[in-house]
């Protein structure tokens, strides 16, 4: 996890030390892209048979976009300094069968093209949805089963330990890194037009970028206005490590992805 005089400026380092995570840190926004095209180029892939999503489209756009355009959205906060995490991983949220959230997390995401994306995430989805969860996740059920209040004071011992101060036991499947550097959720698919989310508490994530729903919308397109498909894209950020600029570089970084999904499909190192 190496760490970085350029990412702890003054500001870095004082955002970090006035700031808790993520009660009063956070940064809200949100956009409306036209997604009309890339609606085109979906079908496209999926009659050629490749399945992708735009769960698949915007995770990959985001991790290039921490690796290329804005890198600070990979850090995290360890002991009052920040830290660059060591690869570029995403967490996307999958809903259970029986109704529960959970995550899977796709490693080193800037380096797949929109091929490997889709088949590594089908692959870890079709896992968890079969029982496979990751041990962080299980976690959880241990701590459902301890009774309050001594529920809440064994997950705050453990935020302070793995959170705070960066302790990892991987064994137990507790590290500050489990979730990796960002996280994404597609509540559209849930019936909601737009969402603003926590930072989740328990992961050390800079945002959690929300996929809203698609809707017909009127738009004037080369003075003439026509219907065109729009989705409403919502982020909440750590303030503690990004600022409003910074989420103004991922979002016209996503709109040159959703003008151009075919870069998606090349190999990056």
């Amino acid at each position: 996890m190496p760490f970085s005089s350029e990412l702890n400026t003054a500001w870095r380092k004082t955002a970090s030390t006035i700031y808790k995570k993520p009660t009063d840190s956070k940064i809200f926004g949100s956009v409306e892209i036209d997604i009309t095209d890339l609606e085109n180029y979906i079908t496209q892939k999926r009659k050629e048979g490749l399945k992708v999503t735009l769960t698949h489209i915007f995770t990959l756009a985001t991790s290039r976009a921490a690796k290329y355009e804005v890198p600070q959205l990979n850090t995290y906060v360890k002991r009052g300094n920040i830290y660059s995490h060591e690869s570029i991983d995403a967490a996307v949220s999958v809903l259970l069968p029986n109704g529960e959230m959970t995550s899977v997390r796709l490693l080193q995401a800037d380096t797949l093209n929109l091929k490997e994306a889709v088949e590594k995430l089908t692959e870890l989805i079709a896992e968890n949805k079969a029982g496979s969860e990751s041990k962080t996740m299980k976690n959880k059920n241990m701590l459902a089963n301890i009774p309050y209040p001594f529920r809440n004071w064994v997950y705050a011992f453990i935020r302070k330990l793995i959170v705070d101060w960066g302790f990892s036991f991987p064994k137990m499947g507790l590290s500050a890194n489990n979730f990796g550097s960002f996280m994404i959720s597609n509540i559209g698919s849930l019936g909601l037009d737009i969402g603003y989310p926590a930072l989740f508490p328990s992961g050390n994530i800079s945002i959690v970028l929300i996929l809203g729903g698609v809707s017909k919308q009127p738009l004037v397109i080369n003075d003439e206005i026509k219907i065109r498909s729009v989705i409403k894209l919502g982020i909440a950020i750590d303030h503690r490590l990004l600022d409003a600029s910074h989420g103004g570089k991922l979002f016209r970084y996503i709109k040159k992805i959703v003008r151009n999904p075919e870069l998606l499909e090349e190999k990056m190192e």
